[in-house]
């Protein structure tokens, strides 16, 4: 039950980022002034009729992401008698779909484009989340694998923190133009991804290789997005499709992002699990040999004790026979007899 909800919820948030995406790059942002209400409405009774243009994209924005909202608290309810790790991420992902609503609504009202970016930030943080939590609550996501390597456990989380970080530099670059940051950012992705995937594929465990060859297929195709994205935002040259090119390419283009960030996050808390199980395997092992030894000394040394008290008992006893009772003399015969 909680890992179907929990793919839905993902789901429905992958639907959400892409709304997302067209609200950015079709100019809707502000298509609708008000918030929490729609032009006065209530945001679930605003008619129909009145979802065109600029409207439709934020308006249904604002729908789907009360969807993930409602789909969140059924998660972390379904997560609750489930109790540890999975208890406590089932309530970080309610604080965190709560804020990223506030902030939503609060760049509406407020009109600030740090508020733009920190939502898109914790979006995408949100839905990698939410991958983490359909792992650990997948069948699969149960079964024992081989151990790996601390190295490579050390590469899958610096390759989560670099797809991240980048993610990030994406939202810098559509609000604030950085593109020189993003470029970096996708040099570094580039060239520790492919290592990272490479590394998990030799292990042959039946979560990170499958992962591993999706997360290689995703980084090729968001190669390509990314240089028609820049092409069509920075250069004069004649694209194909025109103006609907130029919107699909960078919504596609942050989607694909979402899913680099969640297949990455994925293998790190796959990593993360196999090295914990490992290590309590081993302190099972440990703590088994411990009682073992202890058992065969215990046993070892009972007859030996028997038999060292046995020996000390034997001279005392002799030793208090002649000395409690002492050799009497003959007594002396009279001359007489």
């Amino acid at each position: 039950m909680a890992h179907r909800l929990a793919l839905a919820t993902l789901a429905a948030t992958c639907v959400l980022i892409l709304f997302g995406g067209l609200v950015t790059n079709t100019g809707a942002a502000l298509a609708v002034p008000d918030w929490p209400s729609t032009f006065g409405h209530n945001m679930f009774l605003f008619p129909w009729s009145g979802m065109v243009g600029g409207i439709f994209y934020e308006h249904s924005h604002r729908l789907i992401g009360a969807l993930v909202g409602v789909l969140t608290l059924g998660l972390a309810a379904a997560l609750w008698p489930l109790g540890g790790r999975l208890r406590r991420l089932g309530l970080l992902a309610v604080i965190v779909v709560l804020a990223q609503g506030l902030l939503g609504g609060l760049r509406v009202v407020l009109l600030h484009d740090t508020l733009a970016i920190f939502h898109g930030s914790l979006a995408q943080a949100f839905f990698a989340l939410l991958a983490a939590i359909a792992l650990l609550t997948a069948p699969r996501g149960a079964v024992a694998g081989p151990p790996i390597a601390r190295e490579v456990q050390g590469l899958v989380l610096l390759a989560a923190g670099l797809v991240y970080a980048q993610v990030v530099f994406g939202a810098l670059l559509t609000h604030a133009g950085r593109v020189d940051l993003h470029l970096a950012g996708a040099v570094a992705v580039f060239v520790v991804l492919p290592i990272v995937t490479a590394r998990l594929r030799r292990t042959g465990d039946v979560v990170a290789v499958p992962v591993s060859r999706l997360l290689l297929g995703l980084l090729g195709i968001q190669l390509l997005l990314g240089i028609g994205s820049f092409l069509a935002r920075f250069s004069s040259l004649w694209i194909p499709g025109e103006q609907l090119t130029v919107l699909v390419l960078p919504v596609a283009h942050r989607l694909l992002g979402s899913l680099l960030l969640a297949a990455t996050v994925v293998l790190a808390v796959r990593a993360l699990t196999l090295a914990k199980k490992e290590a309590e395997q081993e302190k099972g092992s440990r703590r088994a040999t411990d009682r073992a030894l202890t058992i065969h000394d215990a046993v070892d040394r009972a007859p030996r004790s028997h038999a060292v008290s046995t020996g000390d008992r034997a001279p005392r006893s002799r030793a208090a026979s002649f000395s409690g009772h002492p050799r009497r003399e003959p007594a002396s015969r009279h001359p007489l007899q």
